[in-house]
């Protein structure tokens, strides 16, 4: 889960990162107390999960409380990226006299923890990166040992920050590895770090990427996810306790294990290709164990997303037989009954596939077609939700999901600050 900059400095605080005072509004009038309990000059931030703000009028210098109102207003439901503006920061005005990066990631393609720091990017970054590498350090990092005093002061060394701030860099490093590990972040970017014209060092502008997996154990986490932005399936889906997520497609996909389902898409999406590029619906993993509420539960989800035309059940038989789940299948269309319109393709191999099938043919249910193999099921499905899009005038460019704010440098964040305001005021990320 991605977090607002707002939430990032909320959880750096909490940690004992050096912040600025800030707020979060979302009406002018709250905008307006929170700059007069600031007070002085203040920045009026957009807090949408995209880079872009400030190039799109999302990031305003304001006088006094007043002003911050007025900036607030502006920017209160504006568009950025495709993302509307729901919520703006209140943050305190600084002056900047240098700008840095650093950062504690997931480095997923070297199986590590990575840090990543520079004197000659902030907000450029990106930029440094492509152009001078070498100006931006990448320490591995140990899981077990992780970040502590003597490891911050080699990763300060090694990015060659100046010696008069290196302690309180290195500092900043060590509380930030304790936002990444007690909090279970896969990211947490400062981008930028500043060095105020007094001297000061602040983590001006944060990101923060929570694991999901972790939720377990951080219930606190709950109250940060953005309810507006969720997708309804996604959400219902959950509530089952099911394993999914929503796509751009038209063929809604169910089966056992991750792995299978992860193949399932790509064959889906290959065979799509000769169909109008129909693409895969969903994600949905069901688990070893497909009794038939389960089959029921996936089958209304999917059933009940529009843009799926057809349904692709792929399942490999192993701790679940494959008459198990053929059973499961029948029950849930019985669970379902009218609820269940679109053209069901199923493959079943694996343990005891033969009576697995026979049970699905005998139940002979005018939606359920079986085929013998993957990439033979993936074309019927693919085949069916082109036809079914054709008749139901189903055509147009296919849209992309909007994407979140990446995951720093090596996740592709653009994010640039220009101009001399955002400069000298402590505009963060634009």
């Amino acid at each position: 889960m991605d977090l607002f900059e707002y939430q990032a400095r909320d959880l750096f605080e909490k940690h004992g990162v050096p912040v600025l005072a800030g707020a979060v509004a979302t009406t002018p009038e709250e905008a307006h107390a929170a700059a007069a309990k600031i007070g002085g000059k203040v920045v009026v931030k957009a807090q949408v999960k995209v880079g872009g703000r400030g190039k799109a009028g999302g990031v305003k210098v304001a006088e006094n409380a007043d002003d911050a109102k007025e900036k607030a207003s502006a920017i209160l439901g504006m568009d950025i990226k495709g993302h509307t503006v729901h919520r703006v920061m209140i943050a305190q005005a600084a002056p900047i006299a240098e700008e840095y990066y650093v950062s504690i990631l997931l480095d997923r393609s070297n199986r590590q923890y990575l840090c990543m720091a520079s004197v000659a990017g902030g907000m450029d970054i990106e930029e440094v990166a492509r152009t001078a590498p070498e100006k931006l350090a990448k320490v591995p990092l140990s899981a077990v040992a992780g970040i502590d005093s003597a490891k911050a002061a080699a990763i300060v060394k090694e990015a060659n920050f100046p010696a008069e701030i290196a302690d309180q860099v290195a500092k900043v490093i060590e509380l930030l590895w304790g936002v990444f590990t007690k909090e279970d972040a896969t990211l947490v970017e400062v981008n930028p770090l500043v060095k105020t014209a007094d001297g000061k060092i602040i983590a001006l502008d944060g990101k923060v990427t929570l694991d999901d997996n972790a939720e377990f154990r951080q219930a606190e986490h709950e109250a940060l996810v953005d309810k507006s932005a969720a997708n309804a399936l996604e959400e219902a889906a959950k509530a089952k306790g099911l394993n999914y997520v929503k796509l751009e497609g038209e063929v809604g996909i169910i089966g056992n294990g991750a792995g299978l389902v992860m193949s399932t898409l790509d064959v889906v999406a290959y065979a799509g290709e000769k169909f109008g590029n129909v693409r895969p619906a969903n994600f949905l993993d069901i688990g070893g164990g497909a009794s038939a509420e389960v089959m029921a539960d996936g089958l209304s989800i999917i059933l009940g997303d529009k843009d799926v035309k057809s349904v692709f059940v792929n399942v490999f038989g192993g701790i679940t037989a494959c008459d198990a789940v053929a059973n499961g299948i029948v029950k849930a269309l019985e669970i379902l009954g009218s609820a269940a319109t679109k053209p069901i393709v199923v493959r079943l191999d694996g343990n005891n596939v033969a009576e697995g099938r026979r049970i699905l043919n005998e139940a002979a249910h005018p939606l359920v077609q079986q085929l013998d193999t993957m990439d033979g099921a993936a074309a019927r499905a693919a085949a069916r939700a082109s036809r079914a899009g054709r008749a139901r005038g189903a055509t147009g460019p296919r849209r992309r999901r909007p994407g979140g704010r990446g995951g720093g440098v090596e996740g592709g964040r653009r994010s640039r600050r220009g101009g001399r305001e955002s400069r000298e005021f402590g505009l963060g990320e634009a």
